[in-house]
């Protein structure tokens, strides 16, 4: 009878940290690029009311932009 030898493959537990902090860093980045784009919009939302005179007269400015 031959004697054969098992070879199994464990996964490293340092590439599954790797591959969650990765993952972690990946969240990060998506959340604080659209924590900034949403600041820039009110920035612009608040800019845009200020210049035009107020709530209202930003409305009618902004139908009158798309009515032409």
């Amino acid at each position: 009878m031959k004697n054969t030898t098992a070879i199994t493959r464990e996964r490293s537990a340092a590439i599954d940290n790797v591959s969650v902090e990765l993952s972690k860093v990946g969240v990060s980045a998506v959340g604080i690029s659209s924590a900034l784009i949403g600041c820039w919009a009110v920035a612009c939302l608040a800019s845009g009311m200020i210049s035009s005179g107020g709530p209202a007269s930003l409305v009618s400015n902004f139908v009158s932009a798309l009515i032409g």
